[in-house]
């Protein structure tokens, strides 16, 4: 059955629902060649990219809570990603040379992933979606 057909289809946490893992099947599929989640692969990228990051600004650039942050973090220490180093009550995130190999790989995951769904949508639709739904979010927030 099509999502549009759904006796739900006009309610807007169904739909977002069904779309949200509508694109995280495209996601995950786009990240596999990396072996991570696309979580993990954007907190990395994210790492690599300003090293030394606080986990409050990956909460926060992220849209992720603190506990699911740490757990990111945690993961990708153990697969010797990322480091961790605190001084006093900060902690910065640092990437280890083996996550920043890891760069080009996880930026063509990416594009990759956009290409995607941008095919399926045609490019200026998906733009316009992306671009409402940010705007949307950001008048729900509190």
């Amino acid at each position: 059955m099509k999502t549009s057909e759904s006796r739900y289809s006009k309610c807007m946490y169904f739909i977002s629902g069904a779309l949200s893992r509508k694109i995280e099947k495209l996601a995950v599929a786009s990240w596999k060649k990396v072996g991570l989640s696309p979580s993990h692969a954007y907190l990395l990228m994210m790492v690599i990219e300003e090293p030394g990051v606080q986990p409050t600004e990956l909460s926060r650039e992220l849209h992720l809570t603190p506990s699911t942050i740490t757990r990111l973090i945690e993961k990708l220490e153990q697969k010797k990603l990322v480091i961790r180093t605190t001084v006093g009550k900060l902690t910065n995130v640092y990437p280890t040379p083996k996550g920043k190999e890891l760069l080009t790989s996880l930026k063509t995951c990416l594009h990759e992933f956009y290409q995607k769904y941008s095919d399926i949508l045609g490019k200026e639709e998906s733009e316009r979606l992306v671009k409402n739904m940010s705007r949307i979010a950001d008048r729900l927030t509190n």
